[in-house]
């Protein structure tokens, strides 16, 4: 199976040749992916070099002429090392743009801690107005991908990951998911964690909503789910821990209730390993997350086993 990020250029170059407002802005990373785009579109397809705080710029002043600007490159140099253009250039100027980030949280753990960005989420939380999707397969990935670039003057940042679940589900750029239907507690399974989060709690009587959308934060989908499985609601998330835990007090804040953020942890991992590892360093293995969502949510959560 193609991982989301070789979905990601045929995809986008498609585009490029269905929409005239389409513009694809690199920074050397996944240029050759855009090698035949770029010869039929040279005005659209920009490569700014080395250059991530370029990247951004040059992105919001093609959107200020009223290109659509597709930004791609790692989450780390996409969002952490330009954040300051992410937050003038196209947030301050109102400027639209869609981010398309690759290496997620630890996918490729031989670059090093430069090539990681598990705080991304969290970063883009400290602005308005940003749609984030997180899809967990190459399907949902384009699905995903064709409603950011769709999303007028929005600003959106797709986050893929080589990380992936066995199979697409249905997705809409908006909604959360009901996947499995309990009485003794709200599990959130956020992208490519879903398959681990299914595995963890086969036998469980819980809930468990599948995002893939997760700004906006769909409080109504997590409210819906606590009428009838009670309101102690665990987050698993693929990138920083606690990430949306906010948004999910928010959307209970008139009612009791526990919520518990599962995701990376803010320690580093020196040992780079694999990504298996990693998920299993940080707890979001489906032998660790079974052990933890059990004791989070208790007894009677294990009456249906």
């Amino acid at each position: 199976m193609d991982t989301m990020r070789d979905r990601f250029a045929p995809v986008v170059s498609r585009l490029l040749d269905e929409d005239p407002r389409v513009a694809v802005v690199l920074a050397e990373i996944g240029v050759d992916g855009f090698a035949a785009a770029a010869r039929r579109h040279p005005d659209r397809v920009v490569n700014v070099g080395i250059r991530e705080q370029l990247l951004v710029g040059a992105a919001a002043g093609l959107a200020l002429t009223g290109l659509r600007p597709v930004v791609h490159t790692f989450a780390s140099f996409l969002v952490e090392r330009p954040f300051e253009q992410v937050k003038l250039d196209l947030g301050h100027q109102d400027a639209g743009a869609v981010l398309v980030s690759a290496a997620a949280s630890f996918d490729w753990p031989a670059g090093g801690y430069t090539h990681m960005a598990p705080g991304d989420v969290a970063l883009l939380d400290t602005l308005d107005g940003w749609t984030v999707h997180v899809p967990g397969h190459p399907d949902e990935a384009e699905t995903l991908l064709r409603h950011a670039v769709a999303a007028g003057d929005d600003k959106v940042y797709v986050r893929l990951s080589v990380q992936s679940n066995g199979r697409a589900l249905p997705v809409d750029g908006e909604r959360f998911r009901t996947v499995r239907e309990g009485r003794s507690g709200v599990v959130v399974a956020v992208g490519p964690t879903l398959d681990a989060v299914l595995d963890a709690t086969e036998g469980l009587d819980v809930t468990v909503l599948y995002a893939t959308t997760v700004r906006p934060f769909d409080g109504a989908a997590l409210r819906l789910a606590t009428e009838t499985a009670g309101a102690d609601v665990v987050l698993v998330e693929p990138y920083l821990a606690g990430t949306s835990t906010a948004a999910a007090n928010d959307a209970l804040s008139d009612v009791p209730h526990r919520v518990l953020g599962l995701g990376v942890g803010r320690r580093e991992l020196r040992r780079y390993g694999q990504p298996e590892e990693h998920a299993a360093a940080h707890g979001l293995d489906a032998r660790s997350l079974r052990e933890r969502v059990g004791s989070f949510l208790g007894g009677g959560a294990a009456a249906a086993a």
